[in-house]
């Protein structure tokens, strides 16, 4: 397995402190190589810091990860607060997963799988995909009801992506269920598992992406509250507050 990113703390979780091409040389080089056992790879922001420091189970999940990368533009400016002599970019879990997808130099070698959504979100995701990336290998995915899974549906699961021969899935379930999930299938099988979010949504062209603009701006969580205010409005108002809160409160002096 390639060597791991440093790692420095922000808020109560530890991240890998990476450009995004240093991010996607280190997936890259991992995907390459014969997987023994299973990588997790999560793309944390605000709202996973926030949890995080509310939720120990869920922070040991998070810093027992083997990548941790920024998904959000403002974790990114802690990050050059608190460690400037370190590199820090945003790692996007959807840019991650076009980058993937369209490497032809990973094609040949790389089997994807899809786990999480409705049917009807992964039907049109997996139609993009065929068009954008024609080169890109998709052997299996699965909807999950949105309920906590029995046993038995775990182990089929495992079951299913071992058999396809998948050696990269591609988790979209949600924050923090991806997580556990990831961390979950990485401890089960050797495949490198990463967290996603919304990059499903986005690819599948269900959901509209913020503009560059406005991601680089840090704002692209107002962005997203404006088209889905039911759904995020308690994730920012409350998530935000608490990063701010978990920065300072675990900086070193």
């Amino acid at each position: 397995m390639p060597e791991l990113l440093p790692k420095f703390r922000i808020g109560s979780i530890d991240f890998s402190a990476a450009t995004f091409g240093q991010a996607t040389k280190a997936i890259e080089a991992l995907i390459s190589s014969p997987q023994t056992k299973g990588t997790s790879i999560h793309f944390a922001n605000a709202y996973n810091i926030a949890l995080a420091e509310n939720d120990q189970d869920y922070q040991q999940l998070m810093n027992t990860g083997d990548f941790v990368f920024a998904d959000g533009v403002p974790v990114v400016w802690a990050g050059k607060k608190l460690f400037p002599k370190q590199n820090w970019e945003r790692v996007y879990g959807p840019d991650v997963t076009i980058w993937i997808l369209d490497n032809t130099e990973l094609g040949d070698i790389t089997k994807h799988y899809f786990l999480g959504s409705t049917k009807e979100t992964m039907d049109r995701l997996l139609n993009e995909i065929a068009k954008r990336f024609p080169n890109a290998e998709v052997v299996g995915y699965q909807c999950p009801p949105f309920r906590v899974a029995t046993k038995a549906e775990l182990e089929l699961r495992d079951r299913k992506i071992k058999d396809s021969g998948a050696t990269v899935v591609w988790v979209g379930l949600g924050t923090p269920k991806q997580d556990f999930e990831v961390q979950r299938l990485a401890h089960n099988l050797p495949v490198t598992a990463m967290a996603v979010g919304a990059a499903f949504d986005f690819l599948a062209q269900t959901v509209p992406q913020a503009p560059k603009w406005i991601q680089n701006s840090g704002l692209e969580w107002s962005y997203r509250l404006a088209r889905e205010p039911k759904r995020l409005a308690q994730r920012y108002f409350w998530g935000n507050p608490q990063f701010i809160k978990s920065v300072i409160k675990n900086r070193k002096n």
